[in-house]
């Protein structure tokens, strides 16, 4: 287990790696001077410009800005914001929590009615339920996050044009407003997630319901729901597991479109103001912080599927 541990560690180092190497590149694709670009003005004073390219570390040597810039992302440093002047890092930890309730949200419900549904396909295969279920799961899968926003805004305004589903409330303000606010953009976020992972958990299913051990747990006697539940999902879970990781990413990333769609305040919706204004320590700090977290919630989850499958630990 903890030389299974260390090498995806060491795969996770790797990556982060490559990531902050892209992400710091970035800058430098901008045609142009970067500095002249995010000041965006062919007349701004030279001394301006000069002042901007010192405060970037541009006038140091490539590697010399790399070093400079991951060295000060390590110590939390990622350089202060081109319009305001204020620290990157503090503008993206008051923003940061609205995503995250955000996609805790949507993965929660996207578990709660993923499980049952993949599990209710399974054990009514070629039923009129398991087809209604699957076709479902599929127009889930192809409905893009805004269009769907949109249409729950629509809705929303048509059958209850009294409730508040635009804009943010603090959790810690008002708990009952700010879940109000959170019911139609976790359902726009979590709809695509939670029909991709009930398709996983139906294929699952039908593996585990056909193995020996699922006949000789029927043979017994034991009640269907025991067999299902207490037997074939626990097998089925694992391959679930695989695909959370990679839904959470999706959650996280996902939650751009639909705080604009919701007006929500979150690291989302100022990723997309940062690149109209082309404030780039603002945009590298936030996509590098983004890109780790994915990767370290799949390193999260390759560990709890290394601790629930011994059979991985053996192949690692």
């Amino acid at each position: 287990m903890i030389k299974a541990a260390l090498s995806r560690a060491t795969e996770l180092l790797l990556v982060a790696f490559g990531v902050s190497v892209l992400t710091f590149l970035m800058i430098h694709l901008v045609p142009g001077d970067a500095a002249q670009v995010m000041l965006g003005a062919s007349d701004v004073a030279p001394e301006r410009v000069a002042a901007l390219r010192h405060q970037l570390g541009l006038d140091q040597s490539l590697i010399g800005q790399y070093l400079h810039w991951i060295g000060g992302a390590l110590h939390g440093d990622f350089g202060r914001s081109v319009w305001t002047g204020e620290p990157v890092i503090g503008e993206i930890a008051g923003r940061v929590g609205v995503t995250i309730e955000l996609s805790v949200l949507g993965l929660i419900l996207a578990i709660l009615l993923a499980v049952p549904a993949g599990c209710l396909m399974a054990t009514m295969r070629t039923s009129a339920a398991d087809y209604a279920v699957r076709v479902l799961s599929i127009i889930g899968v192809t409905i893009p996050s805004f269009w769907l926003g949109a249409m729950l805004l629509f809705g929303a305004g048509v059958l209850t044009p009294g409730l508040q589903v635009v804009g943010w409330v603090p959790f810690a303000a008002d708990p009952m407003a700010n879940l109000q606010r959170m019911i139609l953009p976790t359902i726009a976020l979590a709809l695509p997630v939670l029909a991709s992972l009930a398709r996983v958990v139906r294929a699952a299913m039908l593996e585990a319901l056909g193995q020996d051990y699922v006949r000789t747990a029927r043979a017994k006697g034991l009640s269907e729901w025991r067999v299902v539940f207490a037997h074939a999902l626990r097998n089925a879970l694992i391959p679930f597991l695989t695909s959370l990781g990679i839904s959470a990413g999706y959650l996280f990333g996902g939650s751009v479109v639909v705080e604009q769609v919701f007006a929500l305040p979150g690291l989302g919706r100022l990723m997309v103001g940062a690149i109209a204004e082309r404030n780039y320590p603002l945009i590298q700090a936030a996509i590098l912080l983004a890109t780790v977290t994915f990767v370290l919630i799949n390193f999260l989850v390759d560990l709890l599927y290394l601790a629930v499958d011994p059979r991985a630990r053996d192949a690692t």
